[in-house]
């Protein structure tokens, strides 16, 4: 998403009372990908921002040409930027991330930053121990080779297939993957992957702060890239905080829970969880 439309949005957020809801995609979607749920939240009242990582193209089509645009992201580098922007609102919002948005999400909870949050299928952070086969084998694209970490890395189909799509049909796994995925950063997947024998990692969340708030993590039951082992072992963390801290597992779902054709049950989980706090 270019700069300007995302200031637009801290414009007419800054504009109204309403409570601002921060949207944050992970990596191989780009912020199209939450137009219904912004829709949504809209519609129930919120005003919704999608701001993409930094250099995030407009569509699918231009991230397919510029592949290179996305190399060399780092997790601290994408936090700080989705921190700048919610320091221009006047209002703390709700946080909504997925996969690695959902891990950013929590950084920014950890900031004291969120009114409220929901992570959905997030990325690990460091204390985060399950190492699920499925996971290894969803991120073996990127570290698999360490070369990819200073590159952008496209999935093909069938690794799109596995690490997103599996809980759908063949059609439908077809036409997400032309409607949504682009290439990706290697970098955080790389410092996911080295979060637990690396001390300094920026792949770690601040549990404790009391100041985190509310916090909702969503599982997808069939998820290869975050499976419940992980997503469980974040809110065992998490819950530590004094803070609202919930898991709940949505059945039958993988991780393109938030684009596939059941994205509305997700999105009214999240709703539900936000308008219960802000």
């Amino acid at each position: 998403m270019s700069v300007s439309t995302t200031a637009e949005q801290i414009d007419e957020a800054n504009a109204t009372d309403r409570t601002p809801v921060v949207f944050i995609h992970g990596l191989w979607l780009l912020p199209s990908s939450w137009d219904r749920w912004a829709a949504l939240f809209e519609e129930a009242g919120y005003r919704a921002l999608t701001p993409g990582w930094p250099d995030d193209p407009e569509t699918v089509e231009e991230a397919k040409a510029h592949p290179e645009v996305f190399a060399h992201k780092t997790i601290r580098q994408v936090a700080d930027h989705f921190a700048d922007v919610i320091g221009e609102l006047k209002k703390k919002p709700a946080v909504i991330g997925h996969s690695f948005g959902g891990l950013l999400t929590q950084m920014l909870a950890g900031r004291g930053l969120s009114a409220a949050s929901v992570a959905i299928d997030p990325a690990p952070f460091r204390g985060v121990l399950p190492l699920p086969f499925s996971a290894l084998k969803s991120a073996s694209p990127v570290i698999g080779n360490p070369a990819n970490r200073n590159r952008a890395i496209p999935l093909t189909y069938e690794q799109f297939r596995f690490a997103f799509a599996n809980a759908v049909s063949e059609d439908e796994a077809k036409e997400l993957y032309d409607t949504f995925a682009v290439p990706a950063s290697g970098v955080p997947l790389f410092q996911a992957a080295s979060a637990n024998l690396n001390p300094w990692t920026e792949a770690k969340v601040d549990s404790k702060n009391p100041d985190r708030g509310p916090l909702l993590i969503i599982s997808g039951e069939k998820d290869h890239t975050v499976p419940w082992s992980i997503a469980n072992a974040s809110y065992k963390r998490q819950k530590r905080n004094e803070g609202v801290t919930e898991i709940t597992e949505m059945p039958n779902r993988g991780h393109a829970l938030v684009i596939d054709n059941g994205w509305r049950e997700v999105a009214d989980k999240a709703l539900a969880f936000v308008q219960r706090f802000t």
